[in-house]
């Protein structure tokens, strides 16, 4: 189980450069004030539970995933995972979270093998058991034709599957994605939303950022809507389609973040 409590999270606007995560250029009267990416965000997801989290570009979801991966430090807030306030167990708890980033390059000289087997060693999974979860990986998202290609050779969709794999080796019993289908084709998507349903069935709590409804009323248990820092819904799927009073999930998601909001803010990257 994993649980978000009053999250806050606040940058401050660096000198010469824009907030990158929301693809803004600073004013320089912006530069060196604080900017507030979350504003006390809150959801549980329990073990053997997918949640879908959904909300306009900006809105703080790839934030709010990186402070639940540990990536990043929250500014407020506390994270508890299995009922352990993470702030007292950190390594411990680590180990049991796999975390895909939009953001995290691969090394380019490595192989997509070698770059799977680095990561391995650094979870310290034994040399014979990461040998046979590389294979069966490889096999499960079909990727042995190219596991001796150069990471900076491969095409963005092979790219993706790697760090899909390099997220799964040391088998955590927590899953962060954030937007994982980001240039998969239509198989590897498949085999993807499969895998998560696996995962489910295997009791791991999984926690993924998309874009699309049509995943979230496929896959997911509940679902948590962010805009502007803040979580404006959280529930069950059931419940989030009655926000609307129908089965539409579009209708319910403008209902949740405010019927002016553009249908727009949902295409492209998050934040």
């Amino acid at each position: 189980m994993i649980e978000a409590i009053g999250l806050e999270k606040t940058f401050k606007v660096p000198k010469n450069r824009g907030t990158k995560d929301r693809g803004e250029v600073a004013d320089p009267r912006d530069q060196g004030k604080l900017f507030h990416a979350l504003r006390g965000i809150s959801f549980k997801c329990e073990k053997g539970r997918v949640l879908g989290m959904v909300g306009p570009n900006g809105a703080g979801k790839t934030t709010t995933l990186r402070v639940l991966s540990t990536a990043l430090k929250p500014t407020a807030g506390r994270i508890m995972i299995d009922g352990e306030d993470f702030s007292l167990f950190p390594n411990e708890i680590r180990r049991r979270i796999g975390f895909l980033s939009g953001t995290t390059g691969l090394y380019p000289r490595l192989t997509a093998r070698e770059m799977v087997m680095y990561f391995g060693r650094l979870h310290r999974v034994p040399q014979a058991e990461l040998v046979e979860r590389v294979d069966k990986l490889f096999d499960r998202f079909g990727m042995h034709g190219y596991a001796n290609e150069r990471n900076d050779r491969l095409s963005t969709g092979m790219k993706q599957k790697v760090n899909i794999v390099r997220t799964l080796i040391h088998d955590p019993s927590i899953l962060i994605f954030d937007e994982p289908t980001t240039g998969l084709d239509i198989m590897s998507v498949q085999v993807l939303l499969e895998f998560i349903a696996d995962s489910k069935r295997q009791q791991r709590t999984v926690i993924f950022s998309t874009h699309s409804l049509h995943e979230v009323e496929e896959l997911c248990d509940e679902v948590v809507v962010i805009d502007q820092g803040v979580s404006k819904f959280h529930g069950t799927v059931p419940e989030f389609k009655r926000l609307q009073g129908s089965q539409d999930l579009t209708q319910a998601f403008m209902k949740a973040i405010g019927a002016a909001a553009p249908l727009d803010r949902l295409e492209g990257g998050a934040a």
